[in-house]
């Protein structure tokens, strides 16, 4: 196991978790009027991350927060790192003999530390001064960066209770990742409606025509230069981060193994979403559920993959229901979110005029994924079987790959196909009828004969 990663984590965090006791101890001084070199908070600069090369620098500085959130951030951190430094908020109150309602926060039975609330921050950014109050609700709204990408979450609190007594929650992946360094990939379920999606495969073996190719390496070229053109370069003022594309055209024509070689390539996640799966038919249901894709896979800079996009992202209904109307509200909210996503996105459809134009407009390319022609056929037939099977003699790829249009998917179908049924025979050759039976099987899918 590698110590470096969890070194440099710790150096800055230790650092940050240092000027927040500053902080804290500043706050509790003014508040109490004691002796205090300190007139404000804000007189205390954060640590400087700028040379910092951890994950938790480079996670800081991605969000660009302000000294504000930053210390927000490292508050709601703290129970989770450092439990013992928020032990002076226990202080009792020597007239009411009670904790001082001011400090916000609790413990409870399973956790004997101090449980930071948002009045805790509150309290910490503006003490007594109820103009500063309010001037830092801000940070707890639902549209701020903490709420909008789940980075500090607010406990929900009963009916008639200030919201803002909510204890701040910091998400286990965000932990991992300014801690360790790195996070464990979520368990496709309810909560998590997507599917990590990988391949043995590599770039020779994926057989397209020469345009679809130069197409996808513009994607390439993003996920190896797209830094240093928004941030070395300066132009992340000038143009949205992330890259959009879309790939049309019928099944079986490369789409989901280029998505898994371009992240294969850049060592980079991909995960499949199946909008058919994922809309719910109740008002609101289907942003939840993506959201929450969203929201793990900015932290980890995955490729998303939206396969049967039109699913979601076709042609906007007309609005003769109320229900149309949310519909429609929840494409503009997904229209909005796949825009703002910092990585890649890879939209899929079998045809390109299913979809929204609106929609189509905002990507950086759209690809047509067409059916291989007669040479690129041969190609697929040539490298789909394997080298322990033999093609008995009277099979002649040439002829069936110029004979018979079929996708690369169809016709891994068919090698599959005859495969087993050479194994059956307790072969490893494979016969030409054998070939013929898995053709007629597959066209006999698409409503066709041989």
């Amino acid at each position: 196991m590698k110590v470096e990663p969890f070194l440099q984590n710790a150096t800055a965090l230790n650092n940050d978790l240092d000027w927040l006791f500053r902080v804290l101890d500043t706050r509790i001084k003014l508040h109490f009027e004691q002796d205090c070199e300190y007139r404000d908070i804000f007189e205390l600069p954060p640590p400087v991350l700028s040379e910092e090369p951890s994950s938790y620098a480079r996670f800081l500085q991605h969000y660009q927060f302000n000294d504000a959130e930053r210390l927000v951030f490292v508050l709601a951190l703290t129970p989770y790192v450092r439990p013992q430094l928020l032990d002076v908020l226990f202080t009792r109150n020597s007239v009411s003999n009670r904790d001082f309602t001011e400090f916000g926060g609790r413990s409870n039975s399973s956790f004997g530390g101090f449980l930071p609330s948002a009045e805790t921050a509150l309290f910490l950014l503006s003490g007594n001064d109820l103009t500063k109050r309010f001037s830092f609700h801000y940070l707890f709204d639902a549209d701020h960066v903490f709420a909008e990408h789940g980075i500090v979450t607010l406990e929900k609190m009963q009916p008639g209770e200030p919201h803002l007594n909510g204890i701040l929650s910091v998400p286990r992946e965000i932990i991992d990742l300014v801690t360790a360094g790195k996070v464990s990939r979520p368990t496709f379920g309810a909560d998590f409606p997507a599917k990590r999606i990988s391949t043995e495969m590599e770039w020779d073996d994926l057989v397209l025509d020469s345009e679809t190719l130069e197409s996808v390496l513009e994607i390439k070229s993003w996920l190896a230069h797209g830094d240093t053109l928004l941030y070395e370069l300066g132009l992340v003022k000038k143009l949205k981060p992330g890259f959009r594309s879309l790939f049309y055209g019928p099944p079986g024509t490369g789409k989901t193994l280029t998505a898994s070689l371009l992240g294969k390539s850049f060592e980079r996640d991909v995960y499949r979403i199946d909008l058919s799966a994922v809309i719910s038919k109740y008002i609101g249901e289907t942003e939840k559920n993506l959201e929450k894709i969203f929201q793990k896979a900015e932290l980890r800079d995955w490729i998303l993959f939206f396969d049967e996009a039109d699913a979601l992202f076709g042609k906007r209904t007309k609005i003769s229901s109320s229900h149309d109307r949310f519909a429609n509200q929840e494409v503009s909210y997904l229209l909005q979110r796949v825009e703002d996503y910092p990585g890649v996105v890879i939209l899929a459809s079998n045809m390109r005029a299913n979809l929204d134009d609106a929609f189509v407009r905002r990507f950086q390319s759209i690809i047509h994924f067409p059916m291989p022609d007669a040479k690129e056929r041969l190609q697929l037939w040539r490298s789909a079987f394997s080298a322990k099977t033999d093609l008995a003699e009277k099979i002649d790829l040439k002829e069936i790959a110029g004979r018979y249009e079929l996708s690369g998917g169809s016709i891994m179908n068919v090698v599959r196909y005859a495969t087993l049924r050479s194994l059956e025979r307790d072969e490893r050759e494979i016969r030409h009828n054998d070939l013929q039976e898995g053709v007629r099987k597959e066209f006999q899918k698409e409503g066709k004969t041989i």
